[in-house]
């Protein structure tokens, strides 16, 4: 970690230039310190500084300027087609809503301003020729690897409810653990989320998910999931009773979306598929079944989703891996192919690499045998998309105007031969070619007679 120089883009340095030689102080600040600190490269950085909004304004009145807040002291300016967010020192009145305050006082003090911030290794203020700003030991933070707010953490929560999911979320995101008195404080103020809206909570927690220490972070936070996601609450400690399981249903699910790319879809497919069995659950002689559990995991992933108010995009395909999730896999390219033709690669493509998060995450005895079947069904979904292989009709190498030449009727009977050759196809016994597919389609024709 590289406490001694951060050097800012051009036009960061250009605003912070810009600033002091109008007399005002001004320092980049938050995230993007933490992170070139950790020595990763930071996604925005925003400068904080002494001067007022109309200062700001008019320091950079030569520049596009975007007055993104300005009762909270915010101004976003476009030097060299950089966007850079500029906020005057300020110190935060009440939350009444537990989100934002409902007034803000602005201040000369850096300190006071770095002290409304959440967490410490956000609360860092930076200048290539004053160094390092840090009243609250940020940096020892991310040397030891702990995520601490700013202050009395019941506070900070009690301020933005949202800051619970943040924490675990960087948490997560980081592979950081959170210091005791802050993790007391998320699972006692957990309740505060009621507060914060499903847009919000999705964004969190999908950053959450697909953070390297999700499954480490969902186990020690349970509760706090639960309290946005109450239809996952049964599967925790649920027995499975099943020789192909080692854990209960929360552990499995954990485990897979600890297995699977570390992509929204899959993460949240990851954590929804297996939400039904607790409500399917039998025993027999031979132990504990969950028939149709995808089709009841489905429906709770649909309601949850759209209580998150998901994107639609993203909640049709995750409940479509749900919905197929146990599809038992014969290993064989025809199923691919007919897998691709009704769902498209892409999702094909997603729907294996779940299943092999799920079996990475099943009972020991066949785990590395079944990890490897589906690694193998992957290479083979590769190697037909490589090939271009036909799995569609708008890929047969003839058309519907093409077999009106044969004198077919035009309508549905033409879908219906389309349909049919791409079958052959698929299946091996026609070969993509235009005359072959042509004389299939007349040898069927003349048997019909």
């Amino acid at each position: 970690m590289n406490k001694l120089q951060i050097t800012p883009p051009a036009p960061v340095q250009k605003a912070l230039d810009t600033l002091n030689r109008a007399g005002f102080e001004a320092f980049i600040v938050g995230g993007c310190v933490r992170d070139a600190l950790r020595g990763t490269a930071p996604h925005d950085w925003d400068c904080t500084t002494s001067a007022k909004p109309d200062e700001i304004c008019a320091c950079f009145r030569d520049y596009h300027v975007i007055e993104t807040g300005l009762q909270h002291g915010t101004v976003t300016v476009v030097i060299d087609k950089m966007p850079i967010e500029i906020t005057t020192y300020r110190i935060d009145g009440v939350y009444a809503d537990h989100r934002r305050p409902d007034s803000v006082t602005f201040t000369d003090s850096l300190t006071d301003d770095l002290a409304r911030r959440d967490f410490t290794v956000n609360a860092m203020a930076y200048h290539p020729k004053k160094g390092l700003i840090d009243p609250f030991h940020g940096a020892d933070d991310l040397r030891r690897g702990a995520i601490s707010c700013v202050g009395r953490a019941e506070d900070r929560f009690d301020e933005d409810g949202l800051r619970i999911l943040r924490a675990m979320r960087f948490a997560s995101v980081l592979d950081f653990e959170t210091a005791p008195e802050t993790a007391a404080a998320i699972h006692a103020q957990k309740k505060l989320l009621h507060h914060i809206s499903a847009e919000r909570i999705d964004a969190e927690l999908t950053k959450l998910l697909c953070g390297k220490a999700a499954e480490r972070v969902l186990t020690e936070y349970a509760d706090v999931l639960f309290t946005v996601l109450p239809e996952l609450a049964p599967m925790r400690g649920f027995d499975q009773k099943n020789p192909h399981h080692d854990y209960d249903v929360y552990t499995h699910t954990l485990k897979t979306v600890a297995a699977a790319p570390r992509e929204p879809v899959l993460r949240w497919a990851a954590l929804l598929h297996d939400s039904g069995k607790p409500h399917c659950f039998t025993e027999d002689e031979r132990g504990g079944h969950f028939y149709a559990h995808a089709a009841v995991s489905t429906e709770i992933a649909r309601r949850a989703l759209h209580a998150m108010k998901c994107d639609r995009k993203r909640l049709d395909r995750v409940i479509l891996l749900v919905q197929k999730h146990d599809t038992v896999w014969d290993g064989g390219e025809k199923q691919l192919k007919r897998t691709v033709q009704k769902i498209g690669f892409e999702a094909a493509y997603q729907l294996l690499q779940l299943h092999r998060a799920d079996v990475a995450a099943q009972a020991a005895v066949h785990r590395e045998e079944r990890i490897a079947q589906a690694d193998a069904m992957l290479e083979k979904l590769d190697a037909l998309q490589a090939a271009d292989a036909c799995m569609s009709i708008k890929k047969l190498d003839v058309t519907g105007s093409d077999l009106l030449t044969l004198g077919i009727p035009q309508g549905r009977e033409i879908g219906q031969w389309l349909h049919v050759l791409l079958e052959q196809v698929m299946d091996g016994n026609c070969p993509n070619e235009h005359d072959r597919l042509l004389d299939y389609v007349k040898m069927r024709m003349k048997q019909k007679g």
